[in-house]
């Protein structure tokens, strides 16, 4: 696991042996995973659409460069 960036209360992570699409794991209150590649969610467990609209547009920002 490693923790690439952190936004407003959340953390981005990406787990080196995880399954495809590449995506990064968004934790906050609640979890979404971004597919990298797409730049759209993959799931959402319980984040707002407030937090998920941060997570998606810092992924297409290349913040986590």
């Amino acid at each position: 696991m490693v923790t690439v960036f952190r936004l407003a209360g959340m953390r981005f992570v990406i787990y080196t042996d995880d399954h495809e699409p590449a995506h990064v794991h968004v934790y906050g209150d609640g979890e979404v995973r971004v597919d990298i590649v797409t730049l759209t969610a993959l799931s959402n467990r319980g984040m707002s659409k407030r937090d998920l609209g941060r997570a998606l547009q810092a992924a297409a920002s290349g913040k986590m460069d």
